[in-house]
């Protein structure tokens, strides 16, 4: 089981499942300018254990993603949006996973800025 949450804390959840074998690092404006280090996962093994009400909701380019941010201290902790075959997905912030090393996990690199 994974934890993670919002910096402040007002934003928690967990992912069932063990730490990815990588991460995914997207070159598209917003995830370079943000750091991320992603894993996706169906929406059966992602619990959002507090925090609905604390977050507001970031779309941009094709709004096909729903970028969730705590209003509080600003962390983009998740993500709601489909796969590439149009099933749903959460896109987890590995940066905010207690058990995943951010300095240690191997990273996939994706060309988002060409799509």
């Amino acid at each position: 089981m994974l934890h993670g949450s919002c910096h402040c804390g007002a934003v928690a959840f967990t992912v069932d499942a063990d730490v990815p074998a990588e991460a995914i690092g997207c070159n598209c404006s917003h995830c370079r300018r943000k750091g991320f280090l992603l894993a996706f996962y169906p929406p059966e093994q992602f619990q959002l254990l507090r925090g609905e009400d604390a977050t507001e909701s970031y779309f941009f380019n094709r709004h096909a993603i729903e970028h969730r941010f705590c209003r509080t201290c600003g962390t983009q902790a998740f993500a709601i949006g489909k796969g590439p075959d149009g099933s749903p997905v959460r896109a987890v912030n590995l940066r905010c996973v207690d058990e995943v090393d951010p300095d240690a996990i191997p990273v996939r690199h994706f060309d988002g800025a060409s799509l």
